[in-house]
C-alpha cells in the first residue's frame, strides 16, 4: 500500500477501484483494514481510506498535541491535494465518523456526501468513553500493555462492558493487543476527550446527501447518538444496522448494503449532485 508524507509524517493510505472517490476512515486504534474489511466499492467507485496519526502504519507519532480530531481531518484534505481529489463522499466509523463530520463542516467544498458509522460523539465527547479510554491509557502508561491488560480484564468497567457486548469488550482488548499500544497510548487520552465540533446547531450547516448507520447493544457507539445526528442534519438518512455483538457477518452485510444503495441512490452520470436545493 501506498504512502505520502505530510507534516513530518508517512501517511500510510489505502485506495483501490475507480470513480467517484469515497473516503472512508477507521475508528480509534484500528486502521484500514477496519473500512476495506467492511466495504467494497462497486463498479463506478473509489475506495480510500489512510491510518490516522498514532495508528497503523502511518509514522512517527509526530507531536503529540496534534493526536486530535481536527488534526485528523486536516491530514485528510492533504491527502486529497495530494492525489489531486478536488471533492469525494467523505465517510468514517466511530472516530472516524468525527473526524468526518468535522472534515465536512470544516471544507465544506470538498465534501460531496457524508457517511456517519457508529458515532460516538456528539457535539461533546461522551464521558462514560473517556473514562474507560483513560482508564486503559493509565493502566498502559503505569504497566505496560501485557500486564495492563491482565489488571484490565479484573476491572468492574470491563465486565459490565462484556456484559453489554462482547464485540465492544473485544475491541477494548485491542487496544492493549496492538503492536504499538505503549508508544501510541496518548490517542486514547486526547481523542476521547475531544470532539468533532461543539454546537449541534452547525450541523444545520450540512447540505450534502447524509447517512447515518448505528446499532443497538453496543455501549461504546451508543444508538440514541445516530438518531441525533440523522435528526439535526438536514435531510439526514437513518440505517439501523445489525449489531457485531449479534453478528459479524450480518453486521458487515448490512454496511455495505447501506453504503453502496446510497453511493448509487444519490449518484447520476454526473457523479453526485454538488448540493441538495
Amino acid at each position: 500500500m501506498p504512502f505520502f508524507s505530510h507534516d513530518g509524517l508517512h501517511f500510510h493510505y489505502y485506495d483501490t477501484g475507480e470513480g467517484l472517490p469515497f473516503f472512508f476512515q477507521h475508528g480509534l486504534g484500528g486502521d484500514v483494514k477496519q473500512p476495506v474489511g467492511l466495504f467494497t466499492p462497486p463498479p463506478g467507485f473509489r475506495l480510500l481510506a489512510f491510518d490516522c496519526r498514532g495508528h497503523g502504519e502511518t509514522r512517527p507519532l509526530g507531536d503529540p498535541h496534534k493526536i486530535r480530531i481536527t488534526a485528523f481531518a486536516d491530514d485528510w484534505l492533504a491527502l486529497m491535494d495530494h492525489l489531486a481529489i478536488a471533492r469525494a463522499v467523505i465517510g468514517g466509523i466511530s472516530m472516524g465518523a468525527a473526524v468526518a463530520l468535522n472534515f465536512t463542516l470544516r471544507f465544506p467544498d470538498r465534501a460531496l456526501g457524508l457517511i456517519l458509522s457508529r458515532p460516538a460523539w456528539l457535539d461533546g465527547p461522551n464521558r462514560k468513553n473517556v473514562s474507560i479510554y483513560h482508564s486503559i491509557a493509565r493502566l498502559i502508561r503505569e504497566s505496560g500493555a501485557n500486564e495492563g491488560l491482565e489488571r484490565f480484564k479484573q476491572s468492574e468497567a470491563y465486565r459490565e462492558v462484556l456484559h453489554q457486548s462482547p464485540d465492544a469488550a473485544q475491541s477494548l482488548v485491542g487496544q492493549f493487543e496492538q503492536t504499538r499500544a505503549e508508544e501510541t497510548v496518548v490517542k486514547l487520552e486526547r481523542i476521547p476527550a475531544d470532539a468533532p465540533n461543539h454546537d449541534r446547531t452547525e450541523w444545520r450547516r450540512i447540505t450534502v446527501p447524509t447517512l447515518v448507520l448505528a446499532n443497538r447493544q453496543d455501549p461504546i457507539h451508543p444508538f440514541e447518538y445516530g438518531e441525533v445526528l440523522a435528526r439535526g442534519i438536514p435531510g439526514a438518512e437513518f440505517e439501523e444496522i445489525t449489531p457485531k455483538s449479534v453478528s459479524k457477518e450480518d453486521h458487515a452485510r448490512d454496511v455495505q448494503r447501506c453504503i453502496e444503495e446510497f453511493l448509487q441512490r444519490h449518484s447520476d452520470t454526473h457523479g453526485f449532485p454538488l448540493a441538495r436545493e
